[in-house]
């Protein structure tokens, strides 16, 4: 496990008032308000028993839905099922030391990225339960997994790096099973890549990314993968993460600190600054094109932006811990998107029902 950093985790009691590895304790000044939702929306709320979720993912298919996630600290790859407004957990399974990330590739499989094993663990579920059957190699600590491709009994993944600049690419044929493995050089520590269906000035997708030591989002295009990647835009700060809107007209970037995001338009590729607080947001699930949910320490602050980037209101969402991972997606099929907040630091993990911004309450 390499260093701690601040973008990592913001773990200390408030009562501590200290840094670790760069990460204030917040206090509360005299006179503020209290943070956004109040304790009375326990009901518009799901609290999932998950500690340090560095990472994972909702499906919903034959079997509900179904959210496979990782336990950081715990090395463990922990399965629960999400209906009726509950979360019931269902298996456990012990991986190497430090799993990073989750994917689900099909109904019934789920891919970890473990960094000590230097690979994707694969794991199919039967019944209630996760068993693993296969140890794909990337060669390299792997930060994230993501599906690039699937077809029946053949699916294409994509690894990124805790750190360094190598992502992998994996053909894995489930049977017979065979894999091959592809490098490319991208940038330093690209952590959450993730498929868009724009990029600017050019026809078609590809994959983008955000590159925390690079302080860049780059892309590939779907035409080559394996190409050198495009430099969309550089920053002073921290790019913690990026995601498109549902149209992909706008491609959002989570800066760490300075005061500002930004988004990206991917048919020109111009750049427009949005305003955020001076601690910054380390996650981003865009609503609209022009409404997006950030995530920070214990907060989802909603945005209404103008054609412009222009900041038109806000408001906000309690969360459990750091919430480094953001899903929409309708849980409980009420025809209304809700999100699922994976916090990478404290016990539990949040699913919020929506609608999020008429529940979310009004911020300076």
């Amino acid at each position: 496990m390499t260093q701690w950093r601040r973008r990592l985790f913001c773990v200390l009691p408030v009562a501590l008032a200290v840094f670790l590895g760069g990460c204030q304790a917040q206090k509360m000044p005299a006179g503020q308000a209290p943070s956004p939702q109040a304790p009375a929306d326990a009901a518009q709320r799901t609290a999932i028993s998950l500690p340090e979720a560095w990472g994972g993912q909702v499906r919903c298919g034959a079997a509900g839905c179904l959210l496979g996630a990782v336990e950081h600290e715990e090395s463990t790859v922990v399965l629960h099922r999400l209906a009726n407004r509950t979360a019931q957990l269902l298996d456990r399974q012990k991986v190497a030391y430090h799993p990073d990330s989750a994917v689900w590739l099909a109904d019934d499989l789920l891919a970890a990225a473990v960094e000590t094993t230097a690979s994707i663990d694969v794991f199919r579920l039967v019944g209630d339960k996760l068993k693993r059957i296969v140890q794909l190699p990337v060669g390299f600590g792997p930060r994230d997994v993501v599906l690039v491709d699937a077809q029946p009994g053949h699916y294409r993944l994509l690894a990124t790096p805790y750190s360094g600049k190598e992502v992998a690419w994996i053909d894995w044929q489930v049977s017979p099973d065979t894999v091959k493995l592809g490098k490319s050089q991208w940038c330093e520590a690209p952590w959450h890549p993730v498929r868009v269906s724009h990029l600017p000035n050019m026809a078609g997708g590809g994959i983008a990314v955000a590159c925390l030591d690079g302080k860049q989002v780059v892309t590939v295009s779907d035409a080559d993968l394996l190409a050198p990647p495009k430099v969309l835009a550089t920053f002073t700060a921290v790019a913690r993460q990026t995601r498109p809107s549902p149209s992909g007209q706008w491609l959002y970037v989570a800066l760490e600190t300075g005061g500002r995001n930004a988004r990206i338009n991917m048919t020109s590729g111009e750049l427009q600054w949005i305003a955020a607080p001076p601690t910054g947001t380390v996650s981003v699930a865009p609503l609209a094109d022009d409404l997006v949910v950030w995530g920070d320490d214990s907060l989802l602050t909603l945005q209404r932006l103008d054609a412009q980037g222009a900041v038109l209101e806000t408001r906000g969402l309690r969360t459990s811990g750091f919430s480094t991972s953001l899903q929409l997606l309708d849980v409980d099929g009420d025809g209304q998107l809700d999100v699922v907040v994976l916090n990478s630091s404290g016990t539990r993990s949040d699913l919020i029902y929506g609608p999020l911004w008429e529940r979310a309450l009004p911020r300076p």
